[in-house]
């Protein structure tokens, strides 16, 4: 019989955690999306599931417009590859746009004039920072917050008309979509249900209707619908009341390398929501809004929440367990911190609540 830790193996292998690709657009295109709000440990959330590991891998597929950071399937940034951009937003931007929408009510009826600004702006000087957009926009006599603007261009995202640009010293740009992705892939709305329940549980899997339904904002109708168009290509299994739907094939017995640090953010987590809690087979973990921004990953179970903090010499990872850890899960993370600070070309040191030591 399947147990929960079981299936939580079996995700690190479907999301390529224990069996990497080669490339950075490799990853994000197995994935469809990948959770992007935090740029730098989102950075690492896809190096990690490559064969070997590098800063300018992303970068460059992000400068050449191969992959895009932008806000799709939730009103958070997710990387996505710019062939899959046009139809995501449409399938799934009736859900998305209503909360933009709502969270812009205070500029009133000036939100679609701002927009068209915007556009004109990226149109006639592309690639763009937001400081520069913010700048150009009071210059005309548009005063945002960070946050308006912020909103302002996630609405402009969810609408096809803007998209990231070239990065500019490292720091994220808009740029026009059209400009950017000049050939885009649609899909009318029941080829798109089939293909996203045909990638989700394929790279997700196993996962239910309902932790589609919660990752890509849709109904379960809408789910179901798209899984009915594909279920002759998957399996599925019942596990604690619920139907499981993956790709061909079965659990693996062991996953390697055991040991992950990873963002609370990392699809690992947030890809679920209805059986997010088989990464707990223990039930250790607190079951309250997450407060810790990292999680320490070993043999597939939440073991401790983690803080990554970066000097100019050494990465730093603080864990705090939510249980007293054995000698080789100590080991596990130990590996894992060393596998991200060369990512990053640093040293790296774990500390563990010493309180929680075995």
């Amino acid at each position: 019989m399947l147990t929960d830790r079981d299936l939580a193996r079996w995700r690190l292998r479907s999301q390529l955690l224990a069996a990497p690709v080669h490339s950075a657009e490799e990853v994000v295109g197995a994935l469809t999306a990948v959770q992007a709000e935090n740029p730098s440990q989102s950075a690492w959330a896809v190096a990690t599931r490559t064969t070997t590991p590098d800063r300018r891998d992303l970068a460059a597929a992000l400068a050449e417009g191969r992959v895009l950071r932008i806000h799709v399937l939730r009103s958070t940034w997710h990387y996505v590859r710019a062939e899959d951009a046009q139809w995501l937003q449409e399938l799934t931007a009736p859900r998305v746009m209503p909360v933009f929408e709502q969270q812009l009510q205070p500029l009133g009826d000036r939100v679609d004039a701002l927009g068209d600004a915007v556009v004109a702006m990226l149109d006639e000087t592309p690639d763009r920072t937001r400081g520069e957009l913010a700048e150009a926009l009071a210059a005309r006599g548009d005063q945002l917050t960070g946050q308006q603007l912020m909103l302002l261009l996630g609405r402009l995202e969810v609408l096809g008309l803007v998209c990231s640009g070239v990065p500019r010293d490292g720091e994220h740009s808009y740029a026009l979509f059209a400009d950017r992705v000049p050939g885009p892939r649609r899909l009318d709305r029941d080829e798109a249900l089939a293909e996203l329940a045909l990638r989700y549980f394929t790279s997700h899997g196993p996962a239910t209707e309902r932790d589609l339904a919660y990752w890509a904002t849709l109904t379960v109708t809408d789910v179901r619908r798209g899984l009915a168009a594909v279920a002759d290509r998957l399996d599925s299994f019942e596990h604690d009341g619920r139907t499981f739907w993956h790709a061909p094939g079965g659990p693996p017995n062991s996953v390697e390398p055991a040991g992950h640090l990873l963002q609370v953010l990392d699809e690992m987590y947030r890809g679920y929501q209805d059986s997010r809690w088989v990464l707990d087979g223990e039930g250790v973990v607190p079951r309250a809004r997450e407060t810790a921004i990292g999680m320490a990953l070993v043999d597939a179970q939440l073991l401790g929440a983690m803080k990554r903090t970066v000097t100019s010499k050494a990465v730093t990872f603080a864990v705090r367990p939510y249980r007293a850890l054995a000698g080789a899960e100590q080991a596990a993370l130990d590996d894992a911190a060393a596998r991200y600070a060369a990512y990053l070309g640093l040293e790296s040191r774990v500390e563990v609540a010493a309180a929680d030591r075995p």
